[in-house]
């Protein structure tokens, strides 16, 4: 079933589309030199590895709180238009071969708990990093899956409350969120690993009025 628990709001619902953005003008900041960056999504420009300055700042903050033996490792920030529209695309295309019952409302709306529609997604904006937590040598600690594992392939384990994953797993994803929301990040509900901060979906959780970041274009 890719229907979601009752208490997650979707990064697709009115609730969050329609919080106005009043863009800051913040400019994009390499993470590379103040964090560790993993290169499993490298892209050629380098984008990848930027993001707002004023998250990359609350990020450099939640990277002291961590205790020995544990570090931030940022897999991927800003994302092209182009690239979140390929992936939201493709997913939804997959949900399709899976749940051929799917209306295109259905596709929508399922397709947005794993891959954020480009016309609200944090990504494009600098807004949003997808990480996990690290060993001093980069082993990356048990998180219960893997970052970027759809609910499909984790059987729902992808989701940062699941039930039912390792005790060392849900003790990660704690510290995780024990550093990263002090620092003004949210979480996506549906993805431990994706955390946000001046976007809409932040605006919605926080009640802030309005969303600092939009859509920004990388100069490279």
């Amino acid at each position: 079933m890719w229907q979601t628990p009752d208490d997650v709001v979707l990064i697709s619902d009115p609730r969050v589309t329609s919080i106005p953005v009043i863009e800051s003008g913040e400019p994009l900041a390499d993470v590379r030199g103040r964090l560790r960056v993993d290169k499993r999504l490298a892209d050629a420009a380098g984008a990848y590895a930027h993001l707002r300055s004023g998250l990359l700042d609350r990020l450099v903050a939640a990277e002291r709180r961590l205790p020995d033996g544990y570090h931030l490792l940022i897999v991927e920030g800003y994302r092209p238009i182009t690239v979140q529209r390929r992936i939201f695309d493709g997913y939804r295309a997959e949900l399709h071969t899976t749940f051929p019952e799917m209306s295109p409302d259905e596709s929508y709306i399922a397709a947005s708990r794993y891959v954020s529609p480009v016309e609200v997604a944090p990504h494009t904006a600098g807004a949003a990093v997808d990480l996990t937590l690290c060993a001093p040598d980069g082993t990356e600690h048990d998180m219960g899956t893997q970052v970027n594992d759809n609910p499909e392939e984790s059987h729902g384990a992808c989701y940062t409350a699941a039930p039912g994953i390792p005790a060392a797993a849900r003790e990660h994803r704690d510290l995780l969120a024990s550093v990263l929301e002090p620092a003004g990040l949210v979480n996506y509900p549906t993805e431990w690993w994706h955390w946000s901060y001046g976007d809409r979906y932040w605006a919605m959780s926080t009640r802030s009025p309005h969303a600092h970041y939009g859509p920004v274009e990388f100069a490279g």
